[in-house]
């Protein structure tokens, strides 16, 4: 019987914050290389989050999708990022992946973000968007609070930090909602786009 524990994984990127960022997405942690189409946050190009910012911000699922490469346009996503004022990140360092995927269920958090600490080094952010149970779950245990429903905002602190906590629909596809439902339950956040 193997009773080897799975290795740790840390995180392959720094956080993505531009100056003045007034929000920030945190996930889980990345999928394995294998599914990366870019060496960018939500790499999967079956993932929804880059097709919901298309949809919210260009009225265009495919707006950050380079069709002739095959990958996302990390270009314009990173353009859209800084004039919107979005910063990413994950609420993982270092995982070990308890079934070689990349499913929440089976992520084994080794150490967790350390929010207080980003939260210090950028003032700005007020608004924390997780975009799935286990990344909220990890910024309700740092802010010392429930998990708040989806969709539905929380006025919490982290640190010293005061801060908007809202937990939203996973972006995987294997959560079963509509991409135009998601990307209609992530408008809530920007109501200029209403």
């Amino acid at each position: 019987m193997n009773n080897m524990r799975p290795p740790i994984e840390r995180h392959p990127w720094p956080p993505y914050i531009p100056d003045g960022a007034r929000y920030l997405f945190l996930g889980t942690f990345p999928p394995k290389p294998i599914r990366w189409s870019m060496e960018f946050f939500y790499p999967n190009k079956t993932n929804d989050f880059w097709k919901i910012m298309g949809l919210l911000f260009m009225n265009d699922r495919e707006a950050l999708w380079d069709s002739a490469s095959g990958r996302y346009d990390l270009a314009a996503i990173k353009s859209l990022l800084d004039h919107e004022g979005i910063a990413l990140w994950d609420t993982a360092m270092a995982v070990r992946r308890l079934k070689d995927n990349a499913s929440d269920k089976f992520l084994e958090i080794v150490e967790p973000i350390d929010l207080s600490a980003l939260l210090d080094t950028h003032p700005t952010i007020s608004q924390i968007i997780t975009t799935g149970e286990k990344a909220t779950g990890v910024v309700a245990a740092q802010a010392s609070v429930d998990v708040p429903p989806i969709g539905r905002p929380l006025a919490c602190r982290v640190g010293t930090h005061a801060i908007t906590l809202w937990r939203m629909p996973s972006t995987s596809r294997a959560y079963p909602l509509a991409l135009e439902k998601k990307a209609e339950a992530y408008r809530v956040l920007f109501p200029e786009r209403q």
